[in-house]
Protein backbone atom coordinates (compact mmCIF):
# COMPACT_ATOMS: atom_id res chain seq x y z
CA UNK A 1 0.00 0.00 0.00
CA UNK A 2 1.42 3.38 -1.11
CA UNK A 3 -0.40 6.65 0.07
CA UNK A 4 0.78 10.36 -0.14
CA UNK A 5 0.16 12.70 2.69
CA UNK A 6 -0.26 16.52 2.62
CA UNK A 7 -0.79 18.96 4.99
CA UNK A 8 -3.19 21.06 3.76
CA UNK A 9 -4.90 24.28 4.86
CA UNK A 10 -7.73 23.02 3.50
CA UNK A 11 -9.19 19.94 1.03
CA UNK A 12 -11.89 18.98 -0.59
CA UNK A 13 -13.06 16.09 -3.43
CA UNK A 14 -15.89 17.33 -5.98
CA UNK A 15 -17.66 14.61 -7.96
CA UNK A 16 -20.11 15.54 -10.77
CA UNK A 17 -19.98 19.43 -9.70
CA UNK A 18 -21.15 18.35 -6.40
CA UNK A 19 -18.90 18.41 -3.52
CA UNK A 20 -18.62 15.41 -1.63
CA UNK A 21 -16.27 16.30 1.23
CA UNK A 22 -14.11 19.44 2.69
CA UNK A 23 -11.94 19.84 5.63
CA UNK A 24 -9.90 22.33 7.19
CA UNK A 25 -6.49 22.04 8.60
CA UNK A 26 -5.34 18.61 8.57
CA UNK A 27 -4.12 15.79 5.86
CA UNK A 28 -5.34 14.94 2.46
CA UNK A 29 -4.28 11.40 2.44
CA UNK A 30 -4.30 9.59 -1.35
CA UNK A 31 -4.09 5.79 -0.88
CA UNK A 32 -2.83 2.92 -3.74
CA UNK A 33 -3.79 -0.29 -3.36
CA UNK A 34 -1.96 -3.26 -4.80
CA UNK A 35 -2.85 -7.38 -4.10
CA UNK A 36 -0.24 -7.79 -1.90
CA UNK A 37 -1.81 -5.41 0.44
CA UNK A 38 -3.63 -6.30 3.49
CA UNK A 39 -5.15 -5.54 6.79
CA UNK A 40 -1.18 -5.53 8.71
CA UNK A 41 -0.90 -2.55 5.99
CA UNK A 42 -3.95 -0.62 6.94
CA UNK A 43 -3.35 -0.85 10.37
CA UNK A 44 0.64 0.15 10.14
CA UNK A 45 -0.45 3.05 8.29
CA UNK A 46 -3.42 4.53 9.93
CA UNK A 47 -1.14 4.34 12.73
CA UNK A 48 1.15 6.35 11.07
CA UNK A 49 -1.03 8.76 9.87
CA UNK A 50 -2.39 9.66 12.98
CA UNK A 51 0.97 9.62 14.97
CA UNK A 52 3.29 11.56 12.34
CA UNK A 53 4.86 14.72 13.53
CA UNK A 54 4.46 17.04 10.85
CA UNK A 55 2.80 19.89 12.88
CA UNK A 56 3.89 23.04 14.14
CA UNK A 57 4.76 23.11 17.99
CA UNK A 58 4.53 26.79 19.20
CA UNK A 59 8.10 27.19 18.49
CA UNK A 60 6.94 26.63 14.80
CA UNK A 61 9.21 23.09 14.80
CA UNK A 62 7.06 20.40 13.16
CA UNK A 63 6.40 18.47 16.63
CA UNK A 64 2.55 17.82 16.69
CA UNK A 65 0.64 14.84 15.20
CA UNK A 66 -2.85 15.12 14.19
CA UNK A 67 -4.11 13.66 17.26
CA UNK A 68 -2.38 16.91 19.09
CA UNK A 69 -4.18 19.64 16.63
CA UNK A 70 -7.56 17.68 16.58
CA UNK A 71 -7.00 18.44 12.49
CA UNK A 72 -9.26 16.75 10.10
CA UNK A 73 -8.60 13.89 7.72
CA UNK A 74 -9.54 13.13 4.10
CA UNK A 75 -8.98 9.97 2.70
CA UNK A 76 -8.69 9.64 -1.69
CA UNK A 77 -8.45 6.18 -3.12
CA UNK A 78 -6.08 6.75 -5.85
CA UNK A 79 -4.97 3.69 -7.96
CA UNK A 80 -2.54 6.09 -9.99
CA UNK A 81 0.01 5.54 -7.13
CA UNK A 82 0.69 2.04 -7.77
CA UNK A 83 2.03 3.31 -11.48
CA UNK A 84 5.26 1.84 -13.00
CA UNK A 85 7.27 3.97 -14.94
CA UNK A 86 9.90 1.57 -15.52
CA UNK A 87 9.37 0.89 -19.38
CA UNK A 88 8.38 3.58 -22.03
CA UNK A 89 6.76 6.57 -21.51
CA UNK A 90 3.10 5.47 -20.57
CA UNK A 91 2.67 4.46 -17.10
CA UNK A 92 1.55 0.53 -15.94
CA UNK A 93 -1.04 0.48 -13.55
CA UNK A 94 -0.68 -3.63 -13.42
CA UNK A 95 -0.13 -3.25 -9.85
CA UNK A 96 -3.47 -1.62 -8.78
CA UNK A 97 -5.87 -3.74 -7.16
CA UNK A 98 -8.92 -4.02 -8.81
CA UNK A 99 -12.00 -3.24 -7.02
CA UNK A 100 -12.90 -6.64 -5.19
CA UNK A 101 -9.71 -6.20 -3.39
CA UNK A 102 -9.17 -2.39 -3.02
CA UNK A 103 -12.48 -1.69 -2.17
CA UNK A 104 -12.58 -3.51 1.06
CA UNK A 105 -9.46 -2.60 1.98
CA UNK A 106 -10.10 1.40 1.55
CA UNK A 107 -12.95 1.36 3.25
CA UNK A 108 -11.18 -0.42 6.33
CA UNK A 109 -8.67 2.08 5.59
CA UNK A 110 -10.82 4.79 6.31
CA UNK A 111 -12.53 3.02 9.11
CA UNK A 112 -9.29 2.48 11.05
CA UNK A 113 -8.17 5.88 10.84
CA UNK A 114 -11.37 7.09 12.15
CA UNK A 115 -11.73 5.04 14.67
CA UNK A 116 -7.69 5.92 15.84
CA UNK A 117 -8.44 9.59 15.12
CA UNK A 118 -11.33 9.30 17.58
CA UNK A 119 -13.52 11.39 14.74
CA UNK A 120 -15.16 10.63 11.46
CA UNK A 121 -12.74 11.42 8.47
CA UNK A 122 -14.38 12.51 4.92
CA UNK A 123 -13.99 10.81 1.97
CA UNK A 124 -13.40 10.36 -1.64
CA UNK A 125 -15.26 7.72 -3.53
CA UNK A 126 -13.81 4.83 -4.66
CA UNK A 127 -13.44 4.49 -8.66
CA UNK A 128 -15.28 7.84 -9.09
CA UNK A 129 -13.61 10.81 -11.68
CA UNK A 130 -13.14 12.94 -8.71
CA UNK A 131 -11.60 16.49 -8.51
CA UNK A 132 -9.25 17.26 -5.54
CA UNK A 133 -8.43 20.62 -4.50
CA UNK A 134 -5.89 21.36 -1.71
CA UNK A 135 -3.66 24.32 -0.35
CA UNK A 136 -0.61 22.29 0.70
CA UNK A 137 0.50 23.72 3.99
CA UNK A 138 4.24 24.50 4.08
CA UNK A 139 4.36 22.51 1.92
CA UNK A 140 4.77 19.29 3.52
CA UNK A 141 3.92 16.29 1.02
CA UNK A 142 5.55 12.54 2.28
CA UNK A 143 4.63 9.55 0.72
CA UNK A 144 5.23 6.19 2.47
CA UNK A 145 5.42 2.77 1.24
CA UNK A 146 4.11 -0.17 3.91
CA UNK A 147 6.21 -2.92 2.23
CA UNK A 148 9.15 -0.83 2.57
CA UNK A 149 7.85 0.49 5.94
CA UNK A 150 9.48 3.79 4.99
Amino acid sequence: MRILIQRVAHASVTIDGNVKAHIADGLLVLVGIEDADNQQDVEWLTNKIVHLRIFNDEHGVMNRSLLDTGGDLLIVSQFTLQASTAKGNRPSYIKASKPDVAVPLYESFCRIASQKLGKPVMTGTFGADMKVELLNDGPVTIWIDSKNKE
